[in-house]
């Protein structure tokens, strides 16, 4: 059976993928940041810093983003992240006692 389908859109070179800043995804800072926060060790935070950054690398890959701008995006992320840690260890949410 055939069917009448419209033609699919023929994608051009030099297009442009424009991501939505990692830096603005609130909730997924803040929920970096409190993982990364309960981690017991050193070790266990960075294995997980390199998990979530090769995730990011991972994603932006996919969607074709060029490393200048990966780099740019996941440097951006990291500073929110470490932003919030410091957010939540002065405001007392540190989850580690008294402020």
């Amino acid at each position: 059976m055939m069917t009448n389908h419209p033609p699919r859109p023929h994608w051009e070179s030099g297009r442009q993928v424009i991501v939505f800043p990692m830096v603005n995804r609130t909730s997924r800072v803040r929920m970096t940041a409190q993982k990364l926060m309960a981690k017991p060790t050193d070790r266990a935070a960075e294995s997980y810093q390199n998990q979530v950054t090769a995730g990011l690398v991972k994603a932006f890959e996919t969607v074709g983003i060029p490393e200048d701008v990966q780099s740019a995006q996941i440097s951006a992320f990291w500073r929110a992240v470490t932003a919030e840690i410091n957010r939540l260890h002065y405001s007392g949410h540190d989850h580690g006692g008294a402020a």
